[in-house]
């Protein structure tokens, strides 16, 4: 079995080019045929996610991911992953527009989740537009995980190292992520959710540890598994 996947990705580069390089690493491969088909549709003329949530501005975005979308399964495409957090909400109002599944990278994080923080806080690292959503939050209390939602200055570093630093190609800022981290664990979290991609970029830089889970990675699983190859043993 070799189902091909499409990745609607660009949002941004750097995110897509780290999405491809843990499927590869990710996959148990001895050969070239032995790593999966997939389609990288590299779309970084998408307007920004976090503005139009922010400004009520749906429209433009829905449909430029739609088509996207629609591209992908008229080449072959058996399900879709996005390898953007706040994408995911446009995701989930076109995902009954076409014919193939999404591989919710959200939901598929949550679920993960809770098997070992149910009942535990877990803080939601993420831009303002995922927050405002709720994306992660409701999905979390659904499975009985309590979301962790920073306060104003937090949030405000989170920001910055997504759009001062990694947006604009610059290193994490160490010493604002230091801080940041001191405030997750001193409020007694369990865990802190990188729901942002630009942070699955900061964890590899600086070599964050599984406190920190990852979404790009559970879709990177994901999508390994849904193609019918196999997926490294850790």
């Amino acid at each position: 079995m070799n189902k091909l996947i499409g990745i609607i990705g660009g949002m941004g580069p750097m995110a897509s080019q780290l999405f491809y390089k843990m499927v590869t690493n990710m996959t148990e491969a001895g050969c070239d045929q032995d790593h999966l088909n997939m389609i990288i549709y590299s779309d970084a003329s998408m307007k920004d996610r976090t503005s139009a949530i922010l400004n009520g501005e749906y429209t433009e975005i829905h449909d430029q991911l739609l088509a996207d979308a629609k591209i992908l399964e008229q080449s072959g495409c058996e399900a879709i992953g996005i390898t953007c957090n706040t994408a995911h909400f446009f995701a989930d109002m076109i995902k009954d527009e076409i014919n193939i599944p999404i591989i919710h990278m959200v939901q598929e994080t949550v679920d993960q989740v809770a098997q070992k923080a149910k009942g535990e806080k877990v803080a939601v690292l993420a831009t303002d537009g995922t927050i405002q959503t709720k994306l992660y939050q409701d999905r979390l209390e659904k499975v009985g995980v309590v979301p962790f939602i920073l306060p104003e200055d937090m949030q405000k570093i989170v920001m910055y190292e997504i759009y001062d630093r990694i947006k604009k190609g610059k290193p994490c800022d160490f010493e604002k992520w230091a801080v940041l981290d001191k405030f997750i664990k001193d409020a007694n979290c369990k865990n802190a959710i990188l729901a942002c991609t630009e942070l699955s970029i900061i964890k590899e830089e600086i070599h964050l540890d599984d406190f920190y889970v990852d979404p790009m990675k559970v879709l990177a699983a994901k999508v390994i598994e849904f193609s019918g190859k196999k997926l490294k043993k850790a």
